[in-house]
């Protein structure tokens, strides 16, 4: 039966397929004109290879690809178009690109011209390297000197550039197979992308340190190439293991145990008084957390705390007020000035969480860090203008920010960030596969700030803040597009499943409070005025954070599965008794083997057929 895109995706546009090509072991997933998944005897070598070029906010432009041409016969297959970017001013970029692969080599060619001059932050390949097996591995790095060194992928999650001056790098895929990728038309550099939560190390053209935006010059060709030469000296040829597309995936319990994150939800100003006209929605919900957003720089002002104290006051459960500080004035009189907001509003937060509001946004490597206060001066003035309160800090943005300009903890009573998953790509599996970089996140924080009670959110799969360009992307046609500040999928059931699978990529972090959505707006959990659900409706991603939220306290126990990239679940033991959680990452349904655990009896059967981006709670007998 035919699933209604819309109920998946939150609207009925599906993506391009991806076109399966074949050159003997090697095999690679074109689409729209750019490599996924590149593999080797059924191995992930490549995660991707593009081309592609970036705004001056760093949005990614939509090429359109004209003369598609793809020729396969099994040892070898040749792909060759044109793409054109439109940029402002009526200017433009047109690309030539010539793909051609056979077994254990791959090209990857391209010439981008501009007959009127091109302002682009970036324009060149990207080569990702998948995360899963690849950290923490031995590589070897050619620099365009020609000096080779020996050297490791990253474990945890490097801030800076772990690789620079680069014309190659090689790894090993399997056992005496290794992949080296070869670049050529400019110097490349890496960068660890689980910083913004992707799945994937980095290498891209164009050093950081260069000046951004810059301009292609009209009729100056950008010629580039990369190459990926497989080297198989295997004597007994190893297969590796994997699914067949007929096997349950199957579920085991696991080792690791701990207790269920508190979930918030986020309130600004701007939904204050449509969050109030909920309220009866949000105590169905009973998250044990309100994330209550205050900026004076959005223009946020007594009013305004008086209409957060009003959503507040109405709340069971507790109140954190995230402050971005100005710091145009000194911190003690800006937090005292916010200080005498909340005693007009009568507003007591439980906690405060404090950050400066030049920090939202990045300092790219080679830039000049942004005048702030010192961050013990910031926190010290917190703790006078708000006796009693704990106070956190952190970065309001990304973990990349956090990892970037590491916060002193001595004064703070927890540690916060956020992560978003359309940074730099909006396509469903790229969100979908930051689900994997989460427990590198978690685990890096951890080995800077210890035991510290930690916090995570709002994390949402639209952008709320763009730290990396002037503005988040309007999207009033409703697309999948990086930066944007909605995101179709947040109205349907694939929203749902990532926050899930969110929640059980972080269990390891021991989390204080996990925060997923908003009640109302662009973020929430009902639909609004002007969406395409009907306003007041319960979004999919509903049952999700009201699962999670009576969760809290519990406890649980990790589960294994034998193809996490499709599925993921976990135990756990609580007021509800004990119950299996299971969630469909995928867009196609998935038969699940749960033969390893003992289902009450109202669910007969070891057997779970889950539709796409499903999910399921079965009991268990204790």
């Amino acid at each position: 039966m035919t699933v209604d895109p819309f109920l998946l995706y939150g609207t009925r546009a599906v993506e391009t397929p991806a076109v399966l090509l074949r050159a003997g072991k090697l095999e690679v997933d074109l689409v729209n004109g750019n490599l996924r998944t590149i593999r080797y005897d059924g191995t992930e070598v490549l995660r991707a290879i593009s081309y592609l070029v970036r705004d001056r906010d760093w949005g990614t432009y939509s090429a359109e690809i004209a003369d598609l041409k793809i020729a396969e016969n099994g040892d070898l297959f040749e792909v060759t178009y044109r793409a054109r970017c439109n940029g402002p001013a009526d200017t433009s970029l047109v690309i030539d690109v010539r793909i051609l692969g056979r077994s254990g080599h791959l090209d990857f060619e391209a010439e981008a011209v501009s007959e009127t001059g091109f302002e682009t932050n970036r324009c060149g390949f990207c080569i990702l390297h998948p995360i899963v097996g690849v950290a923490g591995a031995q590589a070897s790095v050619e620099h365009v000197d020609g000096v080779t060194e020996a050297t490791l992928f990253p474990d945890f999650i490097e801030p800076w550039q772990p690789f620079k001056d680069m014309r190659a790098l090689t790894h090993e895929v399997m056992p005496d197979v290794t992949a080296e990728c070869r670049m050529e038309g400019d110097t490349f550099e890496m960068e660890d992308q689980r910083n913004w939560s992707d799945a994937s190390y980095k290498t891209y053209t164009r050093p950081l340190a260069l000046p951004w935006p810059y301009q292609i010059g009209p009729n100056a060709p950008v010629r580039q190439k990369v190459s990926l030469i497989i080297r198989d000296d295997r004597t007994d040829i190893f297969h590796p293991t994997a699914e067949t597309s007929g096997d349950p995936i199957r579920l085991a319990l696991g080792k690791r145990s701990g207790t269920m994150p508190a979930i918030g939800l986020v309130v600004t100003p701007e939904e204050a008084n449509t969050t109030l006209s909920a309220i009866a929605v949000l105590s169905e919900v009973a998250p044990q957390e309100l994330l209550f957003h205050f900026d004076p720089e959005a223009g946020h002002g007594v009013d305004d705390m008086k209409r957060l104290a009003a959503v507040a006051a109405k709340h069971t459960g507790r109140a954190t007020l995230e402050i971005a500080l100005p710091c145009k004035a000194s911190p003690a009189q800006e937090t005292a000035e916010i200080a005498r907001y909340l005693r007009a509003a009568a507003f007591k937060p439980d906690a405060i969480m404090i950050s400066p509001s030049v920090d939202r946004q990045s300092t790219p490597p080679g830039s000049e860090w942004p005048d702030c206060p010192p961050l013990e001066e910031i926190y010290q003035a917190a703790h006078c203008a708000f006796a009693g309160m704990r106070i956190g800090g952190g970065m309001l943005s990304y973990f990349t920010e956090l990892n970037r300009k590491r916060v002193p903890d001595g004064q703070l009573g927890f540690i916060s960030h956020c992560t978003n998953p359309i940074v730099h790509a909006a396509d469903d599996l790229s969100v979908m596969q930051t689900l994997e970089a989460l427990p590198f996140i978690t685990r890096s924080v951890r080995a800077i700030y210890g035991e510290m009670p930690y916090r995570i959110g709002p994390s949402t799969i639209p952008m709320r803040q763009n730290p990396y360009g002037s503005r988040t992307m309007e999207n009033p046609s409703g697309g999948r597009i990086p930066m944007a500040n909605r995101d179709p999928r947040h109205n349907g059931r694939f929203a749902e499943a990532f926050a899930l699978g969110y929640a059980i990529r972080v269990l390891d972090a021991n989390l204080e409070c996990l925060t997923l959505s908003a009640l109302t707006g662009p973020f929430g959990l009902i639909a609004g005025p002007g969406e395409p659900s009907k306003e007041g409706d319960r979004r999919p991603l509903f049952g999700t954070v009201r699962i999670l939220a009576a969760l809290a306290g519990a406890g649980w126990q990790e589960c294994i599965s034998s193809s996490p990239s499709k599925i993921l679940a976990f135990a756990t033991t609580g007021a509800a008794g004990s119950q299996l959680h299971v969630v469909n990452l995928t867009s196609e349904k998935q038969e699940v083997d749960c033969g390893g655990f003992r289902i009450a009896a109202t669910h007969p059967g070891v057997s779970l057929a889950l539709p796409p981006f499903g999910t399921a709670l079965l009991p268990l007998l204790d």
